[in-house]
């Protein structure tokens, strides 16, 4: 491909959604990126950037005051998320990235759309992403870097290798594997996490690939019996994750389920890895293979991308 050096040197990118913003890093644009969402913050330096967007709901508290806070506001067909257009006024970007996959995780495409129909001045380019698969996601990144002037085939070139030296090591054993993506109410992770499973050596109960998330009812959960659970709620860090993992398992009814019983029973960051469709979907799949398979993987994940729950 062709690089557009006249075309990046006039780049002002506007990312509206973390994982974007961290495809735009991976490509070597941060330096073009001008604004953000409320919730990039990787690479560190983006912090920096003037904040984009808000949500209408307050994010603390438990996993089912927040579920409720955002089930109220579908219901009454309102978008979770706002769009700050007075700073997209004053930022005038020339492009503006978005997504169209869940309306739970970031600004929509219509809102992103209407805010910029109201810009004056500038007519910026807006770019959706929609990933369901692992391909999906590397062909994103190379839409990206065609629709920003640069080559993104090396970067996608790099993530498969690594996708690679996982897949390519057959383990004498399969276990069978329950993700967790969020805990009250019980949600399994789909989309591209069975198959990042699938790919670590395990075998997904729950979700199916391409597929979103499913609610997931705890007599499934009890009935299905995995071997090994692992939580990746979306939006919480490793030690939210636990504190919300610690508050079930410690309930009788968790207390009977054999991956408590044996200590198989892992948290992770899910808001930094599993729930970025972007280039960290690559780090992701290496701390699956080392929880499932220590034997096979080191990554040096461990006490930053996961953790043992402790068996009590």
């Amino acid at each position: 491909m062709r690089i557009n050096t006249e075309m990046i040197s006039n780049l002002r990118i506007a990312s509206l959604l973390p994982s974007a913003t961290e495809i735009v890093a991976s490509l070597g644009l941060t330096d073009s990126l001008v604004g953000r969402s409320h919730e990039c913050d990787f690479p560190p330096a983006v912090k920096q950037l003037p904040v984009c967007t808000q949500p209408k709901f307050n994010p603390e508290g438990s996993s089912r005051e927040i579920h409720e806070r955002v089930t109220d506001l579908l219901q009454s067909a309102l978008s979770v998320y706002q769009v700050k257009t007075d700073v997209l006024e004053q930022l005038k970007p020339t492009h503006i990235i978005t997504q169209a996959q869940c309306e739970v995780c970031a600004v929509s495409l219509a809102d992103v759309e209407r805010a910029a129909a109201a810009l004056t001045g500038t007519q910026p380019q807006i770019i959706s992403l929609q990933p369901n698969v692992l391909a999906d996601v590397w062909a994103d990144i190379e839409r990206v870097a065609c629709a920003l002037g640069v080559d993104g085939e090396p970067v996608v070139a790099g993530l498969k290798s690594r996708v690679e030296v996982c897949a390519s090591k057959s383990a004498q054993t399969r276990p069978t594997v329950a993700c967790i993506e969020w805990a009250e109410p019980l949600m399994a992770a789909g989309n591209w996490v069975p198959e990042l499973v699938t790919l670590a050596g395990g075998q997904p109960l729950f979700g199916a690939v391409g597929r979103h998330s499913p609610w997931l009812q705890w007599e499934q959960l009890a009935a299905a019996e995995p071997e090994i659970i692992i939580f990746m709620p979306c939006g919480f860090d490793l030690e939210r994750t636990g504190q919300d993992a610690r508050q079930l398992i410690y309930t009788a009814k968790w207390q009977n389920l054999q991956a408590v019983r044996t200590g198989s029973v892992y948290i992770t960051d899910g808001n930094s890895y599993f729930n970025r469709p972007g280039p960290r979907l690559a780090d992701s799949l290496e701390i699956l293979a080392e929880i499932l398979h220590p034997e096979l993987f080191h990554f040096g994940c461990e006490g930053a991308g996961w953790e043992r729950l402790e068996k009590f």
